[in-house]
């Protein structure tokens, strides 16, 4: 008789069965770790967003703060306006951050929202971010105010971007640190 060559299913399946735990323990720490990114990010564009309100507060004085966080970006994707920066389309962040005001349009699984009292001009401006999926982009809300100190909050599944002033710097905000 001839001797043959290969692997045995049992073999194989003990194969499979070690894949398969491997991946069980890792997949969720990978997980993980995208959550945490995706929460760096999102406190990264907060810091960017209340950088660029100090920029459109000292450039355009009889305004304020922006009213929007779309009259921040460059206002088409194309780029700033030929005649340079405007009041609805100033410049100062980049046009994927300033579109990402809806779940749809979310950055590294992040949606933002800008809030105002009352103006113009804009005396005061609170800026938040929400998952888009909780806990699959996210565990945590972040917002600032016009301190630019920034707060966070772990958040049920359906809240959006905290814009209220108040509330951003109420004691059940901690500051981020």
């Amino acid at each position: 008789m001839r001797k043959q060559k290969g692997f045995s299913l049992i073999e194989l399946l003990i194969v499979v069965a070690i894949i398969l735990i491997i991946a069980a323990i890792a997949i969720p720490n990978l997980l993980r770790a995208r959550i945490s990114a995706n929460e760096s990010s999102a406190a990264s564009s907060i810091r960017t967003m209340n950088t660029a309100e100090v920029s459109f507060y000292s450039t355009y004085t009889g305004n304020g703060y922006s009213k929007d966080i779309v009259s921040l970006g460059p206002g088409v994707v194309t780029g700033c306006p030929a005649a340079g920066p405007l009041v609805t389309a100033a410049c100062l962040i980049d046009y994927n951050l300033a579109l990402a005001t809806t779940v749809a349009n979310a950055k590294s699984g992040y949606y933002f929202g800008l809030g105002n009292l009352a103006g113009p001009p804009y005396l005061d401006y609170t800026v938040g971010g929400s998952p888009a999926a909780f806990n699959q982009s996210g565990v945590r809300s972040f917002c600032a105010v016009e301190d630019g100190v920034i707060h966070s909050l772990a958040v049920p599944v359906a809240m959006s971007p905290l814009t209220a002033h108040a509330t951003c710097v109420s004691a059940a905000w901690p500051q981020l640190q």
